[in-house]
């Protein structure tokens, strides 16, 4: 069953186009809906990344993160009252609002409609973030998440949020500080072939996609031989 769902994050096929060497199709996906809607998928995810952080070094649970979104087009299945349209990248379809550690793992992902504010979502996503992970007391963001969003942070959340902005002397493509960890996650996401549009009819199947993508990632890097140390 995980192969079957993680062969269809990766390669974006139908679900009734399952390959026969997996379980029937509608098994599949209802082995799939049963752990997006009892969360046994997002227990499943952060027990790797758990894992993740400790073979790397660092603490189970985050201290830092950064926070960001990426607009996505929907696909014709979407139905019409759930994307919108995001006019500052010319998208209609949905976002992605995402909250990852330092190491680019993921702390937690919201699905919403396109023409949603980064600062509106971030509010529920922060506070969501915060419950969860009670060590958070950093994150780095861009100037899209300045104004009142800063106060509130701190004050309702205790949680320092810090603006990385651009100088307006650069010129061409620049590497900010911290911003181009969450950018990385992004990078990391569209190798999955079923995340480069949203295919998916509710906002958390599509939220449960991302999660599926970042296990795979993370199962490899934990099967990955490690050097030997002489």
């Amino acid at each position: 069953m995980l192969d079957a769902i993680r062969y269809l994050v990766d390669n974006a096929i139908k679900w009734r186009a399952m390959p026969g060497d997996f379980p029937p199709w509608d098994r599949v996906y209802a082995f799939f809906r049963r752990w997006r809607d009892r969360g046994l998928i997002r227990e499943f995810h952060d027990r790797l990344r758990r894992r993740v952080r400790e073979q790397a070094g660092r603490d189970p649970e985050p201290s830092a993160g950064v926070i960001d979104s990426q607009s996505v087009k929907a696909d014709a299945v979407v139905g019409s009252n759930t994307p919108g349209f995001d006019g500052g990248k010319l998208i209609n379809g949905r976002k992605r609002h995402v909250v990852v550690d330092t190491l680019g793992l993921l702390l937690a992902v919201m699905v919403t409609a396109a023409d949603v504010g980064d600062r509106a979502a971030a509010q529920v996503l922060l506070a969501q973030v915060a419950a969860a992970h009670h060590l958070l007391a950093l994150v780095w963001a861009d100037g899209g998440y300045t104004g009142s969003l800063v106060e509130y942070s701190l004050a309702a959340l205790a949680l320092a949020l810090a603006i990385v902005k651009r100088s307006d002397d650069m010129r061409g493509f620049v590497v900010l500080p911290k911003r181009w960890i969450v950018e990385r996650f992004f990078a990391h996401l569209m190798q999955s072939r079923r995340l480069v549009r949203d295919f998916e009819r509710s906002t958390s199947s599509a939220e449960a996609m991302v999660y599926w993508s970042m296990t795979t990632l993370m199962t490899r890097r934990l099967a990955r031989p490690r050097p030997s140390r002489a």
